[in-house]
């Protein structure tokens, strides 16, 4: 059975900003859902969602019907509406997959789910990302080059207000000397969670191979098995490619 993975974006910076445009024409989320279709083939089903849909696309049906949901958000964090925030929720506890990307660190369901600051340092200098696997048994990082080289990236260093993750499998350092916890794992209820540091909106990051590998093992991970909506995350099958 295929899994049904929505692909949330806030759609901020590719409607206000051209340079931003050029470089995703269908927005991040177009391209991560493009990714993650191409990659993992009939093994999903993807839909998108943006904020600026009603009820930011995200309706009690589309939850129901959604096994693993990544989420980009950095301008509006403050714009989602509590209610759908409560209902993302909702649906995590009970085994929903949540794929948490790069500036959602500072969301509003990541924040909910981790009850701690989730602060952290930055800069942007368009800095040399090296991210390295300190777990290589972990499922997201099969097939995952190491260090996965990222050319320019937006820089995040710790400390990261975060509460310990369950499985930490990525560390990234960067040019300027930073280092940053960038894969990190985390099980909440009955479903999982990913937070994965790279992907800046001003670089084209959703296209580099092993970050489209990374987001594609870790759809696999994070969906509960038996079916939409049945929240069955303990019993997961070995990721094969």
């Amino acid at each position: 059975m295929a899994i049904n993975v929505t692909v949330w974006g806030e759609n901020v910076h590719e409607e206000r900003e051209e340079e931003v445009r050029r470089r995703y024409p269908e927005g991040m989320h177009g391209q991560i859902a493009r990714g993650l279709g191409d990659d993992l083939g009939e093994r999903v089903r993807v839909r998108t969602a943006t904020l600026q849909e009603p009820e930011h696309g995200l309706t009690e049906k589309v939850l129901a019907e959604t096994d693993v949901l990544t989420w980009w958000g950095h301008a509006a964090h403050e714009e989602v509406s509590d209610e759908v925030v409560a209902r993302v929720h909702e649906r995590v506890l009970g085994g929903m997959g949540l794929l948490v990307l790069h500036s959602a660190h500072f969301s509003k369901i990541f924040r909910v789910l981790m009850g701690t600051t989730c602060t952290l340092n930055w800069r942007d200098g368009g800095e040399r990302e090296l991210v390295w696997t300190i777990e290589p048994s972990h499922p997201i990082a099969e097939g995952v080059p190491n260090p996965l080289v990222i050319e320019e990236q937006e820089t995040y260093g710790e400390p990261f207000g975060i509460p310990a993750p369950d499985e930490l499998v990525f560390v990234s350092s960067f040019g300027g000397g930073d280092v940053f916890r960038s894969g990190c794992c985390f099980r909440r209820g009955r479903g999982r969670v990913f937070y994965f540091s790279p992907g800046d909106q001003d670089y084209p990051v959703y296209y580099h191979e092993g970050v489209r590998r990374v987001l594609a093992n870790a759809v696999l991970w994070a969906a509960p098995v038996g079916g939409p909506g049945v929240p069955l995350s303990n019993a997961h099958t070995p990721i094969t490619w």
